[in-house]
């Protein structure tokens, strides 16, 4: 299973209402996997209904895209992506975005 959380460190909370993009790479590009959007918690646990649930999850490129313009007024970064390859589809992966206003890191989790 694929999940995500964003931290605002600039505030030192969760970022919440952060819509982000799961994308899937194929021969002939990225292909949209799921939208959802971090909840209060700056969480989403799991992307779409089932799409990378473990039964479905195919190793593979991914790519996150974090709309950041949704959340920020006025962002220096509009939106973040991180690609990233899963090998081992029977472990979860959870990447941590922490953000600040003119910087940002990942952290698998």
């Amino acid at each position: 299973m694929i999940s995500t959380q964003v931290i605002d460190t600039s505030i030192g909370r969760p970022a919440a209402g952060v819509p982000v993009v799961l994308d899937y790479f194929v021969s002939s590009g990225w292909q949209e996997t799921s939208t959802s959007i971090t909840d209060s918690d700056g969480i989403i646990e799991q992307f779409g209904e089932n799409d990378t649930s473990a039964a479905n999850l195919q190793s593979g490129i991914y790519r996150l895209t974090y709309d950041i313009a949704a959340y920020q007024t006025d962002p220096f970064f509009p939106t973040i992506s991180v690609i990233f390859e899963i090998t081992q589809t029977a472990d979860d992966c959870h990447l941590a975005l922490h953000l600040s206003p003119f910087g940002y890191s990942f952290v698998r989790g």
